[in-house]
């Protein structure tokens, strides 16, 4: 059967993620969705199936964006460390209130016990650690970084930080997520960064 003409499903994507980071898992439901795009619930049953399917649906899209957003930010910045930090804050965008944080922290809590949304989230994870691991590799070639620099390792730092760096700001609730996201990334890299390049960074 020819699926109805009317609401792409991206937009109905992003209107989920939205709907997600403002009523956490207890709120959330097909009906809300629906709402927020203008459609009946019956619509996005018959294109997801259910409201596990459209979580399903949103994690495949979400591992795409994000290799997809890494080589936006890449061409749109002058230096590898540039987009890194510019990669670091577009991933966090949707969380820009330590609410909004929460919800979405709650999803991924749940995620970890649901095998199928499970797989999808490790491999949202793994798609922005290789990211990561490649703007740093890079950073090391053109000598943003010192030589002899572990990239592989560094990334998994990184990308640690930045989870703590959200759980953190979300309790403390002091300036925004973006601010705290470039200052953890700069206390991360400061150490591998020859002196000449400092400044270029914190011009990025």
């Amino acid at each position: 059967m020819a699926r109805p003409r009317g609401i792409d499903d991206a937009v109905i994507l992003r209107a989920t993620e939205q709907v997600m980071g403002r009523v956490g898992p207890g709120g959330f439901t097909l009906a809300a969705v629906a709402r927020e795009v203008g459609l009946v619930p019956g619509t996005l049953v018959q294109r997801f199936g259910s409201k596990h399917g459209l979580l399903l649906a949103l994690s495949d899209r979400s591992e795409k964006d994000a290799g997809e957003m890494a080589g936006r930010v890449r061409q749109s910045h002058g230096s590898a460390l540039g987009a890194l930090a510019a990669l670091t804050v577009e991933s966090a965008a949707a969380m820009d209130t330590p609410e909004t944080f929460a919800n979405h922290l709650a999803f991924l809590c749940m995620d970890l016990g649901d095998p199928q949304l499970y797989e999808r989230a490790l491999a949202i994870h793994r798609t922005q650690k290789r990211a990561i691991e490649e703007f740093l590799i890079e950073a090391v070639e053109s000598g943003e970084l010192r030589a002899g620099t572990e990239a592989a390792a560094l990334a998994r730092t990184v990308q640690a930080i930045i989870a703590g760096a959200g759980l953190t700001w979300s309790l403390e609730r002091e300036g925004t997520l973006e601010e705290r996201l470039r200052r953890e990334l700069d206390a991360v890299l400061s150490p591998h960064i020859p002196r000449r390049h400092h400044d270029d960074l914190e011009e990025s």
